[in-house]
C-alpha cells in the first residue's frame, strides 16, 4: 500500500471514528473506548511478538489512558457496587497492563485482553436494553 494511500486511510478511519464518537449517547460511547482498548491491546500484541518496543509500549499507554478514562467516569454514587467493583477491575487492568509492558508478558497481557472483552460483552448486552431517559425504540413498519 503506498503512503498516499495509508495517510487517506487513516484520515478516513480518522473522520470515521470522530463521527461515531458525536453521535454517541454514554451507553454507546463507553462501547467505543472498551472497543478501543481491545484493538490497542491486540496492536501491542503484534509488536510485543515482534519485540516493537517503543510501539508495544505506545499501544499499552494508549489503552492505559482509555482505561483511566472509563475509571473516572464511574458514578459511585449512583453506581453503587457495580460502579465500585468496575474501579477495582480497571485499576487491577492498569497494573497488570504496566507489568506486561515492562516484561514482554504476552500471557499477562492477553488475561488483560480478555478481562476488557468480558465488560465490552456486558456493555454490548446492555446496548439494546431501555435505560432510563432514553427513548423508547419504535419498531420499523411492516414491508
Amino acid at each position: 500500500m503506498s503512503l498516499e494511500t495509508q495517510h487517506a486511510l487513516r484520515h478516513y478511519q480518522t473522520v470515521g471514528a470522530h463521527t461515531q464518537v458525536a453521535a454517541a449517547d454514554p451507553y454507546k460511547l463507553v462501547q467505543l473506548m472498551l472497543a478501543n482498548v481491545v484493538e490497542r491491546l491486540a496492536a501491542a500484541r503484534g509488536h510485543m511478538e515482534r519485540r516493537e518496543t517503543a510501539r508495544k509500549g505506545e499501544q499499552i499507554s494508549k489503552a492505559i489512558r482509555v482505561i483511566n478514562a472509563l475509571d473516572s467516569s464511574l458514578n459511585m454514587e449512583l453506581g453503587g457496587e457495580i460502579a465500585a467493583n468496575l474501579r477495582s477491575l480497571y485499576e487491577y487492568i492498569v497494573l497488570r497492563l504496566a507489568k506486561a509492558n515492562a516484561d514482554d508478558d504476552l500471557a499477562m497481557l492477553d488475561e488483560v485482553a480478555g478481562l476488557v472483552r468480558t465488560i465490552k460483552d456486558g456493555w454490548d448486552g446492555i446496548a439494546g436494553a431501555p435505560r432510563p431517559g432514553a427513548p423508547a425504540a419504535t419498531a420499523a413498519p411492516a414491508p
